[in-house]
């Protein structure tokens, strides 16, 4: 397929090779000259991460574990990772910045609730920090922290820990089985 490119169509080279690299019908190819297989909406991906706050703290990695596993597209993981996989190769790392919206969201206020103390049985820990799991009228489970005790009042936040951070993700691609 002949493309035009260049001053007579009014754009610059860097616009014309963007155009080019954006055509689906040129193949990709390894060292080994084989199509490389770039991961698309549906396929399986499997990828090593380390993912920081701003701060440069780690909440999370795969180090010592097998690769994450999920379908690209599929809402498994975040919608911010999830969008910058798309396209990515086999053996390609990338750090992907995801903004809070596009994470957990923003922290909401409303998420918080105050039980009275007495209404939750004396068995179950009331540390701040502590885990816990509730579940609504409907049957659903909710996880929630419990995020302030006093003599009264338990104070439990059905946040995300994560929820009101941007994040950031050092990720490498290490398997893609397409659709």
């Amino acid at each position: 397929m002949s493309r035009v490119c260049g001053a007579e169509k009014g754009q610059s080279r860097l616009q014309c090779l963007a155009d080019l690299l954006s055509v689906p019908q040129i193949p990709v190819f390894n060292r080994k000259n084989k199509p490389v297989s770039q991961a698309k909406v549906g396929d399986t991906v499997r990828m090593n991460y380390t993912g920081t706050l701003n701060n440069g703290n780690q909440f999370d990695s795969s180090e010592g574990r097998d690769p994450l596993e999920f379908v690209l597209g599929s809402g498994q993981i975040i919608k911010g990772l999830d969008a910058a996989i798309a396209g990515m190769a086999v053996g390609d790392t990338k750090t992907v910045n995801v903004p809070c919206a596009e994470a957990y969201g923003d922290h909401n206020p409303d998420a918080r609730q105050a039980i009275p103390r007495g209404e939750i049985p004396d068995t179950i820990p009331l540390e701040v920090g502590t885990q816990l799991q509730m579940q609504t009228p409907q049957g659903q489970v909710v996880p929630v922290t419990v995020a302030e005790v006093t003599e009264t009042e338990v104070t439990l936040d059905a946040n995300h820990p994560l929820a009101g951070q941007d994040l950031t993700f050092a990720i490498e691609i290490m398997g893609i089985d397409s659709v």
